[in-house]
């Protein structure tokens, strides 16, 4: 790889000091399983490394009424860490999946909602994409099984965090710290389409960093979480679904149904909300809304596959939500 400099900064000011506004000229590791995999491969090639391991917080606080997670915490913490499994049990559910008990060992939270696309195109550096200041996406007339059916275009990645999807349904708040103080990003707006940001999926500017998540308290909700994949060893979903219900009697007063691995960003299925409030759940309930989450999907020309296995995933998300069996 590129030969670069390394700052080990014990404190967020002045890890925040060792970035850079130009895009990826210095760049922030903590457990560098994306960073330096795209290192070796020179599709990233930063002329500065920013470890924040030191100084980033990785513990779990309680915050009004809910938890404050910090970024350089381990997803092997996090996904056993006791009080995110009961107030947020679907967190706990898309951590234990994450990669390999290897990867869970090193990968951070801050890593898994800020990693890059794993669009075979953008991680070879013989393909200038859209992703890496060219003007073109090769997917559509390419090989594009594992590509976005919503909300695609002009680039069709997928977004690859599996935290992002339940962060999003339980409308967690991000820190962000920069040259110019602190901001909270709600999780609804840090995740950007390509058309409105081509070259990074999230509103992180270079020189700031994503400190803390921030999860409200979550009152009496019931939640499902269901991913797809080919294997079920080290593998990225193929589409995934968090549920989110709110009951009243047997009937759903409010429901938040956000899909993974099917658009550029985490996908929230209104129209999948809006048909479950009011109904009991039933087979029949689920799979309907399930019909509804993927109705103005786009497929490519491979992969209309996924628009079924994603109604799959929607479909056991929300029977696990209301605590029926699934496969």
């Amino acid at each position: 790889m590129k030969a670069f400099a390394y700052v080990n900064p014990t404190n967020e000011k002045d890890a925040v000091a060792a970035l850079s506004p130009q895009l990826e000229h210095s760049m922030p590791i903590g457990g560098g399983q994306d960073l330096l995999a795209r290192m070796k491969d020179y599709v990233t090639q930063p002329d500065r490394i920013v470890n924040v391991k030191s100084a980033l917080e990785s513990t779990v606080t309680p915050f009004q009424g809910g938890l404050r997670i910090g970024a350089a915490m381990k997803m092997v913490d996090l996904s056993e860490h006791a009080e995110v499994a009961r107030m947020y049990p679907a967190i706990s559910a898309a951590a234990i999946e994450v990669g390999t008990p290897q990867i869970r060992n090193q990968a951070t939270v801050g890593g898994n909602l800020n990693q890059r696309p794993r669009c075979w195109y953008y991680r070879n550096e013989e393909f200038v994409c859209f992703k890496k200041g060219g003007n073109t996406c090769f997917s559509p007339a390419g090989e594009n099984q594992f590509h976005a059916i919503l909300g695609g275009g002009p680039s069709f990645i997928v977004h690859p965090s599996s935290l992002a999807v339940p962060m999003l349904a339980y409308g967690a708040t991000f820190r962000l710290s920069g040259p110019k103080g602190e901001r909270l990003v709600p999780a609804a707006d840090y995740f950007t389409l390509p058309t409105k940001n081509l070259r990074t999926e999230n509103v992180l500017a270079p020189d700031e960093l994503l400190t803390h998540v921030m999860l409200p308290a979550p009152g009496e909700l019931r939640s499902g979480h269901y991913e797809v994949r080919y294997k079920t060893s080290h593998d990225w979903p193929i589409a995934f679904a968090t549920v989110l219900l709110s009951m009243q009697g047997g009937k759903v007063r409010t429901a938040r149904v956000v899909m993974g691995a099917v658009a550029p960003v985490p996908w929230r299925a209104r129209a999948a909300e809006q048909f479950l409030a009011g109904k009991t759940i039933t087979e029949a309930t689920a799979a309907a809304a399930a019909d509804a989450a993927l109705r103005d999907a786009h497929p490519l020309s491979q992969n209309a596959y996924k628009i079924e296995v994603a109604k799959v995933a929607v479909k056991r998300a929300i029977l696990r939500a209301a605590g029926m069996q699934t496969a």
